[in-house]
């Protein structure tokens, strides 16, 4: 896996909130907007290379589970 590339982005505060409340507002990072507007941007003007890797969906990962099952629920009739 190749390792991803930093870059310092220094934006307004104004534009800063407004890209963040967006971000919040479709389940993403700041950082993960910034990287999908510029990807739509490069895919609008026919500049997005073709071995860019797809983005992650939007979101949170979804939960890794140990056996894949959920446990058994509490026995009930057991006095406690």
């Amino acid at each position: 896996m190749t390792e991803r590339k930093s870059v310092l982005l220094r934006l307004d505060p104004a534009v800063h909130d407004a890209l963040a409340k967006w971000a919040s507002d479709e389940l993403r990072s700041t950082n993960a907007q910034i990287e999908f507007l510029l990807r739509r941007a490069l895919a609008d003007a026919g500049r997005l290379p073709g071995r860019a890797r797809p983005m992650r969906p939007r979101g949170r990962p979804p939960a890794a589970s140990q056996s894949g099952t959920s446990p058994p629920p509490p026995d009930d009739d057991q006095p406690g």
